[in-house]
C-alpha cells in the first residue's frame, strides 16, 4: 500500500500484507490506514485553492475497493451516472493514474519486480523499501534521465 504525490514520488508505503487480501482489507491492517482515523497522518487542513475562493480539504485519491471516508475520494458506482458524476469519475481516474504511473516507472527501472522475488519475506520488504527510496532519489536528482518527459501524458501540451 502506498501514497504518491503529484511528482510521482512515494510519500508513504506500508509493506507486508499478503497480496491476496483486498485493498480495502489491506489498508485496515496498516499504520497508513489507521493514522487518518486517529488524525495522525499530518494531512494539511483545508485551504483556499489557487486563483479561486473555493476552500477545499486535502484528501487521498483511491479506487472503488476502499471504503468511503472523509479523507478519501473514490469514484461513484458506475450504474446510472449523470454527466456531473461521469466527469468526476473521469477526473478522479486521471488523478489515480499518477500513482499507477509511479509504480510503472519504478518497476520498469527495477526489473526485479518483473519476476518472482526468491528471497525471505523480510529481505523482500527491504528490497521494496530500498527501491521506493531510490526511485524518489532519482526522481528528485535526475528526473529527465530516470523518467523522461515522454513517460507522462500532459493535456496542456498539444
Amino acid at each position: 500500500m502506498a501514497a504518491v504525490n503529484a511528482n510521482y514520488e512515494f510519500i508513504m508505503a506500508d509493506i507486508g500484507t499478503n497480496g491476496r487480501v483486498s485493498d480495502g482489507g489491506v489498508i485496515d491492517n496498516t499504520e497508513f490506514g489507521k493514522r487518518p482515523k486517529d488524525e495522525k497522518l499530518c494531512i494539511p487542513h483545508e485551504s483556499i485553492t489557487a486563483n479561486s475562493e473555493c476552500v477545499l480539504p486535502y484528501v487521498l485519491v483511491s479506487d472503488e475497493a476502499f471504503a468511503l471516508r472523509p479523507d478519501f475520494l473514490k469514484p461513484y458506482y458506475q450504474k446510472d451516472l449523470d454527466n456531473e458524476k461521469q466527469v468526476f469519475n473521469y477526473r478522479l481516474s486521471r488523478a489515480r493514474r499518477v500513482t499507477e504511473n509511479a509504480f510503472g516507472i519504478m518497476s520498469s527501472r527495477f526489473r526485479i519486480f518483473h519476476t518472482c522475488i526468491n528471497l525471505k519475506l523480510t529481505s523482500i520488504e527491504k528490497v521494496v523499501m530500498a527501491s521506493l527510496v531510490l526511485h524518489n532519489y532519482l526522481r528528485k536528482t535526475c528526473p529527465s534521465d530516470y523518467s523522461p518527459e515522454e513517460c507522462f501524458h500532459r493535456e496542456d501540451i498539444e
